[in-house]
């Protein structure tokens, strides 16, 4: 059984669907940091003494943060079809 191809869509409607996946992933990616900043400054008790509590170290500090670049980035990067 061999494949038809498929029509080509129309390259305008291809480019904004491309624009919409750069800025949602790039979207993402800045939250991703903002959390890694936040993060950061509340490790240097930028917003008053105390360290974070272990749970949030591990769940929603720097892991979460560098989840969320990566995944902006992976949504940056890809290529509609």
């Amino acid at each position: 059984m061999t494949r038809r191809p498929r029509p080509d869509p129309d390259p305008a409607a291809r480019y904004r669907r491309r624009r919409r996946y750069l800025r949602a992933g790039q979207a993402i990616m800045a939250v991703g940091a903002l959390i890694v900043v936040v993060h950061w400054l509340a490790h240097i008790e930028a917003f008053g003494p105390g360290q974070p509590e272990g749970w949030i170290d591990l769940a929603a500090g720097y892991p979460m943060g560098a989840l969320l670049v990566i995944a902006g980035a992976v949504l940056a990067s890809r290529k509609p079809t």
